[in-house]
């Protein structure tokens, strides 16, 4: 896919330089020049080094680690632009950091996910695209066009080429809130579903069981995070201890935070499987593999800038345009 439209600019800020030069590929449309940098005292300093005026500007940028340093590049993208009279600013969160802070879960507690949401709009964007957001209430933060993208039907896509589908292929929610996921995947794959549980108020993840029958089967943990390892190491162990002949691990969002990587080699996962929404220098596990989500953002940005629906690509295909 090309792309030429002089009305359109893509810039990419320093969470995910790679990202963006494989969407910058898929899209045709170069990326633009900025110089950022800090400054002794840790102050961010933004140059761009074009005109924006009258262009759609589309800044690809994810709040990963270190969170608070790539939520204030952006902000600051943000205010550039829109002081340079851009005639709209498109934010690209292929992660969007303090998304699980999504509600007061106990008493006095900050709704963040909320707070970040109103910083982007203050700051200026016209509109977010995100990709599998924590939790999908998140996108009615936003009081401009927030679209989130799935990541599902690239997995699906993915586990189909392998030959994992049917009933030899069981999905396993490594806890309960991810069911919905979970579900998703398994109606792609036309295969079973099963959860791993845990006892009331039993905070040991050894005490975790399987509701649902794995015994003889592969069996596909999924997840929207991979953060420390410690969910998916454990539901392998549940999955094993139940019969499971295979288990491969699925997320959309891999962080990777020191110890993550040995814990999942000490697991028994035959492949770990994430985008590339978050670049990390941390280890990695030995089973690791990427799907890159470049081509699905770069669809989206198209249809964006030309006005068309991006609903089509919740149901992905590479044929899409």
């Amino acid at each position: 896919m090309t792309y030429k439209d002089n009305a359109l600019k893509l810039f990419s800020l320093n969470s995910n330089l790679e990202l963006a030069q494989k969407i910058s590929d898929e899209t045709g449309i170069p990326l633009g020049k900025i110089n950022s940098r800090q400054f002794s005292d840790g102050e961010i300093q933004i140059n761009i080094e074009e005109s924006v005026r009258g262009f759609d500007i589309f800044i690809v940028q994810s709040t990963s680690y270190p969170v608070n340093t790539y939520l204030w590049e952006l902000l600051i993208m943000i205010d550039a632009c829109k002081r340079a009279s851009a005639n709209t600013v498109n934010v690209v969160m292929p992660y969007y950091g303090y998304a699980r802070q999504d509600r007061t879960a106990s008493p006095r507690e900050p709704i963040t996910a909320k707070l970040v949401a109103n910083m982007l709009t203050t700051a200026g964007a016209d509109r977010i695209l995100t990709l599998d957001l924590h939790a999908v209430q998140v996108q009615g933060f936003f009081d401009i066009p927030a679209d989130n993208l799935f990541t599902v039907p690239l997995f699906a896509e993915y586990y189909q080429e392998k030959g994992l589908v049917g009933d030899d292929v069981v999905v396993v929610a490594p806890k309960n809130s991810g069911i919905k996921r979970a579900r998703s995947l398994a109606e792609y794959l036309e295969s079973p579903l099963a959860i791993v549980d845990y006892p009331d108020d039993d905070q040991k993840r050894e005490n975790g069981y399987v509701i649902g029958d794995i015994d003889n089967k592969n069996v596909i943990l999924i997840d929207d995070i991979l953060n420390t390892g410690k969910t998916f190491s454990s539901a392998a162990a549940i999955a094993k201890d139940a019969g499971a002949k295979n288990v491969y691990a699925v997320a959309s969002h891999g962080l990777f935070t020191p110890g993550a990587a040995a814990r999942l080699n000490a697991a028994d996962i035959s492949e770990v499987l994430v985008t590339d929404s978050v670049k990390t220098d941390t280890p990695k596990p030995d089973t690791i593999n990427y799907l890159s989500a470049a081509p699905l953002l770069a669809h989206a940005i198209i249809r964006i800038h030309k006005n068309q629906p991006v609903s089509p690509l919740f149901q992905y295909n590479k044929s899409a345009d």
